[in-house]
C-alpha cells in the first residue's frame, strides 16, 4: 500500500484495496475505482508524451464530472499542478486568469468550446488542449488540440518519475480577494493531505460513505468533499441539477447518500423548494450534513434541524480556500447550545484572535482570527505582496472579526474587510461597480449586501444616473454580459444621491440602510 504522503496516493490506495468499487456515480455514469485510476495513468502518460512535467499548470475548466476528476488526478501524477477554473466564466475573465496562470494545458469539454474560441490563444504559451467531444473545427488555432477520448485511452509505458515531494505546489485555486482580482491560492501535497485527514477524522469517514455532490469542484469545499471521499475509498454521487432540487432529494433517497453538504444558500433552497421535510423518514441512510461558506441564520439552521431525521448530524464549519477549505468545525452534540458558534479548531489547527497591534485579546473580546497549522497554503501565485499582508509569524490573517468565549468555542462577527459573501462566494462590490461605471451612464454607484433567507446577502445597486435615457433593464443586461451570474445585482435602484462621510467617501454603511429601506418598499 502506497504512504499518503501526496494527494494522488489517496486514489491510488483506495484502487488497490477497493479496485471494483463505485467511486463516482454521475447521471447513467458508474465508475469504479480501478477505472479511474486506469484512465488517469492514461491521460497522465499522454500528457507526458506532449511534453507536460513536474510543475506546469494544468487548467481544468470543467463541469463537475468523472472526466474532471480523472483529469484532477493526472495531473497530480505528473507532478503537475492542477488548476481548476470555473466554466461559467465570460471570456474577459478567463483571459485574465490564463494570462496569469500560464497554463500548459487546458482540458474541457465541448460546452466550453464557444468561451474558448471567445479568447484569444494563440498569444498565450498554452502547449496542449483537450476537449472531450469537441463540435467545432480547431484548424485555424496554432495550440494542438486533442479529443479527450483519445488521451484517456491505453497509452503504454509508464509514468516518468518526477520527485514529486509534499512541499510542492498541487493545487493553484482562485479566489476573489480585497484588491478585486482573482488571487491564486497556492496549495501544496502537504497542505491537502493535513487538511484531508482531519476532515476524515472528524467527520468520521470511511468507505461506506456517499456523498452528494452539488457543490463545483473548482470551489474548495466541493473539491474537499472530492479528496476526502476518494480518500476513505467512499463513493461521490455527482448531481449538477440544484436547480431542481427536488431531484437532488430523490437521489439522495434512491443511492441512499450518508452525507450533504452545501453552503447557506444551498440549505436555504432546499428547505424552501425541495420536498426535503416531507421526505425525512425516506433518507434512513443520511448520517450527516456540512454546512461551511458563511454565515447560516439561526432561523434556516433551527428549521433545518426540523426537517431532516433525528439521526442526522449537523456540521457548521468554517475555512477559507487559504486553509486547504477547512480550519473549524461545532461538534454537532453542541449544536444546539452554541447554534451560532463555528465551534474549535480541526484536528493540526490552531486559532488564535488578535487585536490590530498583532496581540492576543481577552476572552469574550472581538479581533481577528488568525489561524496556524500545516494546511495554511504557501501563499498567492505572482502576488507576494497580498502574501504578505494576510500571511505572517502568527499564521493566516482570515479577515474575520469574531471571539472566543468562555467554553472555548468560536464566533465570527464580521468581515474585516469590504467583501460581500453571497451564497457562498466572497464577492468584492468594487468589481461590480466598475462594470457599471463603465456604461457611462452613471455619476455614481455603490453595490452593497444586505441579509436575505436564500442567499445570506444579497446584492443590491444603488446608482445615480446622469439622464433618463436608459432603464434598470439596460444597465442589468449589461452586468449579465460581463459577470458572472452570482456577481449580478439583485436588484438596482435609482438615487438623486449617495450618502457621505465627512471626508467625502461614500458612507458604505449608510448605503446598506438605504437598500434595505429600498427593498423593503419593493415588497
Amino acid at each position: 500500500m502506497t504512504m499518503k504522503t501526496l494527494l494522488h496516493h489517496f486514489l491510488e490506495n483506495s484502487a488497490s484495496l477497493y479496485p471494483e468499487k463505485i467511486a463516482v456515480i454521475h447521471d447513467k455514469e458508474r465508475i469504479s475505482y480501478q477505472q479511474i485510476n486506469f484512465m488517469a495513468d492514461n491521460l497522465a502518460l499522454c500528457l507526458a508524451s506532449n511534453g507536460i512535467t513536474k510543475g506546469d499548470r494544468i487548467a481544468l475548466l470543467l463541469e463537475n464530472s468523472v472526466d474532471y476528476i480523472i483529469s484532477y488526478y493526472a495531473a497530480l501524477k505528473l507532478g503537475a499542478v492542477a488548476a481548476p477554473l470555473n466554466p461559467g466564466l465570460k471570456p474577459d475573465g478567463l483571459l485574465y486568469l490564463i494570462d496569469d496562470l500560464e497554463p500548459a494545458v487546458i482540458i474541457t469539454n465541448f460546452k466550453c468550446e464557444r468561451l474558448l474560441k471567445a479568447v484569444n490563444l494563440n498569444n498565450s504559451i498554452i502547449n496542449l488542449i483537450i476537449i472531450r467531444n469537441p463540435k467545432h473545427k480547431w484548424s485555424d488555432l496554432s495550440i494542438p488540440v486533442f479529443a479527450f477520448e483519445d488521451s484517456i485511452a491505453e497509452q503504454g509505458g509508464i509514468l516518468p518519475q518526477n520527485n514529486t515531494t509534499p512541499n510542492d505546489l498541487a493545487n493553484i485555486i482562485y479566489t476573489s480577494g480585497s484588491t478585486g482580482d482573482p488571487k491564486g491560492v497556492m496549495l501544496s501535497h502537504q497542505n491537502l493531505v493535513s487538511n484531508i485527514q482531519s476532515i476524515c477524522h472528524y467527520l468520521v469517514l470511511g468507505k461506506n460513505d456517499i456523498q452528494m455532490v452539488i457543490l463545483p469542484f473548482f470551489y474548495v469545499m466541493g473539491k474537499s468533499l472530492l479528496n476526502t471521499h476518494i480518500a476513505v475509498g467512499g463513493t461521490l454521487v455527482i448531481n449538477n441539477r440544484f436547480l431542481y432540487p427536488a431531484d437532488v432529494v430523490n437521489q439522495m433517497i434512491d443511492e441512499k447518500v450518508t452525507g450533504f453538504s452545501g453552503v447557506p444558500s444551498t440549505y436555504a433552497y432546499l428547505l424552501n423548494r425541495s420536498p426535503l421535510a416531507n421526505c425525512k423518514d425516506k433518507l434512513s441512510s443520511l448520517r450527516y450534513c456540512s454546512q461551511a461558506g458563511g454565515h447560516m441564520a439561526l432561523s434556516i439552521k433551527q428549521i433545518l434541524r426540523k426537517a431532516l431525521p433525528s439521526h442526522t448530524k449537523i456540521y457548521i464549519m468554517y475555512g477559507a480556500t487559504e486553509a486547504s477549505a477547512r480550519l473549524t468545525y461545532l461538534d454537532p452534540d453542541a449544536f444546539d447550545l452554541k447554534t451560532e458558534s463555528i465551534g474549535k479548531p480541526i484536528p493540526n489547527v490552531s486559532i488564535c484572535i488578535l487585536d490590530e497591534k498583532g496581540n492576543e485579546v481577552p476572552i469574550n473580546k472581538e479581533g481577528e482570527l488568525v489561524a496556524s497549522g500545516p494546511n495554511i497554503m504557501k501563499g498567492y501565485w505572482k502576488d507576494p505582496k497580498e502574501t504578505v499582508r494576510v500571511l505572517s509569524t502568527k499564521g493566516y490573517h482570515t479577515g474575520d472579526i469574531g471571539y472566543r468565549d468562555s467554553d472555548g468555542f468560536l464566533f465570527v462577527k464580521r468581515r474585516k474587510d469590504g467583501l460581500i459573501k453571497v451564497g457562498g462566494h466572497r464577492i468584492n462590490p468594487t468589481e461590480i461597480e466598475d462594470v457599471l461605471m463603465a456604461t457611462q451612464q452613471l455619476i455614481e454607484t455603490v453595490v452593497v449586501g444586505i441579509p436575505d433567507s436564500l442567499l445570506g446577502k444579497k446584492l443590491i445597486a444603488l446608482a445615480v444616473p446622469n439622464d433618463d435615457d436608459f432603464t434598470e433593464k439596460s444597465l442589468m443586461e449589461e452586468c449579465t454580459k460581463s459577470l458572472p451570474k452570482h456577481k449580478c445585482p439583485g436588484d438596482l435602484f435609482f438615487v438623486r444621491v449617495l450618502p457621505k462621510n465627512a471626508n467625502g467617501k461614500i458612507d458604505r454603511a449608510k448605503c446598506i440602510e438605504m437598500a434595505k429601506e429600498k427593498q423593503h418598499l419593493t415588497k
